[in-house]
This record gives C-alpha cells, sequence and structure tokens, in this order.
C-alpha cells in the first residue's frame, strides 16, 4: 500500500516536472515567464522596468522572479552612491517587506512581497536619478 502511495506521488511529480512553461499574455502577446523576466532585463531604465512588471504580473509566486528582475535593473542607479549607512538602511526596508507577509499563506502574498521590494527599489532609483547620482 505504502509503495502505490509512493508510485502514485512519484508520478504526480514528474508529470508536473515534465509541463513545459505556461505562458502568460503580457503586453499583447503571450510570454512565459523567463521571457517576461528577459523583457524586464531589456529595459533602459527602472521606471520601465517597474511599468512591465505592473503589466505583466501574475498576483501569485511568479511575481517573486518579476520583483527580483525589477530589483536587478533599479539597483545600479543608487547602489554604487550609498554609503554604508544608506545601504543598510535600503537592507533594513527591504527584509520590512519580506517580513510584513511572511504569516500569510497564499501565493498572492508572495506576490505582494516582490511588489514591496521592487517599490523600495524603484523609490531609491528615483531619489538617486533626481539628485544627479548613477544613473541609466
Amino acid at each position: 500500500m505504502l509503495a502505490r502511495s509512493c508510485l502514485a506521488v512519484l508520478a504526480v511529480v514528474l508529470s508536473v516536472a515534465s509541463t513545459p512553461a505556461r505562458a502568460m499574455v503580457c503586453m499583447e502577446k503571450s510570454m512565459t515567464l523567463d521571457e517576461v523576466v528577459d523583457t524586464i532585463g531589456a529595459q533602459k531604465g527602472c521606471e520601465s522596468a517597474m511599468k512591465v512588471f505592473q503589466d505583466c504580473q501574475l498576483t501569485a509566486s511568479g511575481d517573486v522572479q518579476l520583483g527580483a528582475a525589477v530589483e536587478k535593473k533599479c539597483e545600479p542607479d543608487f547602489m554604487p552612491g550609498l554609503n554604508i549607512a544608506r545601504k543598510r538602511a535600503y537592507q533594513r526596508e527591504m527584509r520590512v517587506c519580506d517580513r510584513k507577509y511572511r504569516n500569510k499563506s497564499g501565493t498572492m502574498y508572495l506576490s505582494f512581497t516582490a511588489f514591496c521590494r521592487a517599490e523600495i527599489a524603484q523609490r531609491y532609483s528615483q531619489r538617486a536619478l533626481k539628485a544627479g547620482g548613477a544613473g541609466r
């Protein structure tokens, strides 16, 4: 009986693992999650990267990858100009996002966390660019 249960679980895992990447409609075309991440990375700057994230959001766990791509796009605008205290403040704000929904269940809370983090990176980018810091 236990062996049959294990085989059934293994069959489900293998069928899920072999499923091709799901497509989503983003920017009026069908794209995989990886293609959206690439699109975010190909944007000219932080603002347009965030716009793609907003337009293509899933309100689910996939938003973690999209939000991370936005962070990666925004951080070069301000990270080189931050002193140690400001870097710590940035990291502290990111941890607040990480803790905000940690006790909630459901993938939408992963999305909320991803947006929280991306918005902080966007805000730091905006400040740096406004102040004439490093930028794109």
